[in-house]
């Protein structure tokens, strides 16, 4: 079965010769081509009872490599069903126009801070009013910055609770079938996110160059937002889900999602990759889309985050500072209001190797064959080319 990792050892080193590579892309890179490999070490698993032996090598752990996902979506999953509220919750999506893809990309860090900065005060700004809520929710943020395609499309989905805490300490529900009006929401976070890009480069601290390689001048800057604000900005908001079991099948869905699984890829050879993305604006049709490896490559790198931005975000009743006294709190508002005392049966959280029998199947220690324990011997990294 064709890989990523197939598409960068065939072509990597062709596509860093004739493009600029920023370090942490090399690194994910790298690491991607060495996960499983003899170069990243590994262990040998033998049956002295039946003859059996398989190699197994070890993952490169790296956020950007579709194979090492699984456990870590599993934990993270596991970890959140202990936090989220047994409520209903909203599922809204965050976009900025392609017009200003340029200026994230040559400025990542500091406009994905605003991406999360922007669309986060939105939500708090208009919850806490009175007119739309008046009450404090919980929600959270993941940063995906890419669509189905593999192109170049920043946006923020967000999980937000069907209610929260109310000034004098009761829990508030929230009125009718969606979350907030998709109008007020959508100018509230142009207005926002836009304000932020000038402030940003009014201190300097924004770079934008044109395709000849030059910096634009300050009224073209200003141009290019002054457009931007005469557009219509689209906030998309779906139907709550019901109670917390629909956000966990939503958390295994967003969460790790990477630009594109292993599972997508069709075939890698002669110099391009095929591989199946959805199209959208066509009824979600599954299609097929074949393109060279460098271009595949390309695609892909747009999408490696700057060196430590977390992407997964918590605010309001599901922020960090002292998250489990606050929690029994907010259980104790809920169920005040259905006069009824709410029975929470906190499962014990999986450790990776319970994770990884519960994907495999089977325990790796005894042998697939005959049930006998393995003899697990090392293997040592393969020398550096």
């Amino acid at each position: 079965m064709a890989e990523v990792q197939d598409v960068f050892l065939a072509s990597f080193d062709a596509y860093r010769q004739n493009h600029f590579v920023p370090l942490q892309a090399q690194k994910a890179a790298k690491a991607i081509m060495e996960c499983r490999t003899e170069a990243l070490g590994g262990h040998s698993d033998v049956c002295t009872d039946c003859g059996y032996s398989h190699q197994s090598y070890n993952s490169c752990r790296n956020r950007h490599c579709p194979k090492c996902q699984t456990v870590k979506k599993e934990q993270w999953i596991g970890r959140r069903k202990q936090d989220v509220l047994d409520v209903k919750h909203f599922h809204t999506v965050f976009t900025i126009p392609a017009q200003l893809n340029a200026l994230v990309l040559q400025n990542p860090r500091k406009l994905y801070e605003l991406l999360f900065r922007a669309s986060s005060e939105t939500v708090k700004e208009l919850t806490t009013d009175p007119k739309y809520l008046g009450a404090t929710v919980g929600f959270m943020s993941i940063l995906h910055s890419w669509g189905s395609n593999m192109s170049f499309h920043p946006h923020i989905h967000m999980v937000v609770t069907a209610g929260g805490i109310a000034p004098d300490g009761r829990w508030k529900p929230s009125r009718g079938r969606f979350f907030l009006p998709v109008k007020v929401l959508s100018s509230l976070f142009r207005g926002k996110f836009l304000s932020g890009c000038r402030d940003l480069h009014d201190k300097g601290e924004l770079s934008l160059k044109g395709e000849n390689g030059n910096a634009v001048s300050r009224n073209a800057f200003s141009s290019l937002v002054d457009a931007c604000y005469k557009k219509d900005w689209v906030v998309y908001s779906k139907e709550p889900f019901h109670g917390a079991e629909g956000v966990f099948e939503y958390l295994g869905r967003y969460t790790h999602r990477l630009v594109i699984s292993n599972n997508r890829i069709l075939s890698v050879e002669k110099g391009m990759t095929s591989f199946l993305w959805k199209d959208y604006k066509d009824e979600s049709k599954l299609k097929e889309t074949t393109v060279s490896n460098e271009e595949f490559i390309r695609r892909f790198l747009l999408h490696v985050l700057p060196h430590g931005f977390t992407r997964i975000r918590h605010y309001g009743l599901y922020s960090s500072r002292n998250k489990s006294l606050r929690l029994e709190l907010y259980r104790r508002a809920l169920s005040a209001r259905l006069r009824r005392k709410q029975k929470r049966k906190d499962k014990k959280l999986e450790t990776p190797f319970e994770i990884v029998v519960r994907i495999l199947g089977r325990d790796p220690r005894f042998c697939p064959r005959c049930g006998s324990l393995l003899n697990q011997q090392s293997l040592a990294r393969a020398s550096p080319a």
